[in-house]
């Protein structure tokens, strides 16, 4: 199928979610009836960083491809602002489907979900209790949140903020990142080398002037991703192919860890072990085409039937 010319390869896409929120973000059409991939960008990002070269390449393969902002970040609507909340944002990715279905180019039986580290977390929530889509793509995705250790402080962050708003103050936010690479709830490799190169990304989008990119998170977050259970969740998903690029040297979310809730799976799924890879190169670095090939070729199998269920 065709695709747009290299000028007008997406358009604006937006959708309202089941409480009246605005998603937008930027849809990617081929010529004719065809499959879709909805895309889920990383902790805090927006549609501008990195991925629309991964959803162009989609496109050029024949696939309808929609590229959003989640809940409160860059272009979509919500209060606070950056306030992540993993279970909503499951929520909306399926409210997000209902709305991509009805597009005149896009066949509403054939949807696939494609996530990145947050937001590979949340398409598996969402395919765990929303079984139309026919297959989901998680790359590196993230799966921990609070670490133990930090429990008490962060919590306890949480709580003071909560009184705080309730006597008529701002929701306190701070940035995902120290120049140190850490944070107070300890996730996302907080305090070692994952974490300095998450804070340098969120440094050079914001340098970057990305529209309404903001390098901040509300201490709300944190509320909201401790009483998230991904792990437990991601098992649920029952009969919806999922494919999960775990990369060698991931020092955000722990490969041990992604290659566990991959072996927890009971759906037909495919592992694609990134060797050398990281975990914010993993779609940009040495090895990308190999990996983007190797998803579209997963769809295309998903959407015919031909992921089986790997053997124990």
């Amino acid at each position: 199928m065709g695709s747009l010319p290299p000028s007008s390869r997406h358009e604006d896409f937006e959708c309202k979610t089941l409480d009246g929120t605005t998603i937008r973000g930027w849809f990617f059409p081929v010529a004719g009836l065809a499959p879709a991939i909805i895309m889920s960008h990383g902790f805090n990002c927006v549609k501008e960083m990195t991925l629309p070269d991964v959803a162009e390449f989609y496109q050029s393969r024949g696939f309808n491809t929609i590229l959003y902002d989640a809940r409160s970040v860059g272009a979509s609507d919500g209060l606070p602002r950056n306030e992540l909340n993993p279970l909503q944002m499951a929520e909306d990715l399926s409210d997000i489907i209902t709305h991509v279905g009805a597009l005149p180019s896009v066949d509403s039986r054939r949807i696939l979900l494609w996530g990145m580290s947050f937001g590979g977390m949340v398409s598996g929530c969402t395919a765990a209790v929303d079984s139309r889509p026919r297959g989901i793509v998680m790359v590196c995705p993230l799966f921990s949140f609070v670490r133990p250790d930090r429990r008490k402080t962060a919590f306890a962050q949480c709580i003071k903020d909560r009184v705080s708003q309730l006597r008529g103050n701002e929701a306190f936010s701070l940035q995902p990142f120290t120049p140190k690479g850490d944070n107070p709830a300890g996730f996302g490799g907080a305090g070692g080398p994952g974490g300095r190169e998450a804070y340098n990304l969120m440094q050079a989008a914001a340098q970057s002037g990305h529209p309404d990119f903001r390098n901040r998170i509300t201490v709300q977050t944190y509320h909201k991703m401790a009483l998230a259970r991904p792990k437990e969740i991601t098992e649920m998903i029952d009969g919806v192919p999922v494919m999960m690029i775990v990369p060698e040297l991931d020092d955000i979310s722990p490969p041990v860890e992604q290659r566990e809730v991959f072996d927890s799976l009971k759906t037909p799924k495919r592992m694609f072990w990134a060797e050398s890879a990281g975990h914010l190169s993993i779609m940009t670095g040495q090895g990308c085409v190999d990996i983007m090939n190797a998803t579209a070729q997963f769809f295309r199998d998903a959407l015919e039937g031909k992921v089986e269920i790997a053997e124990e």
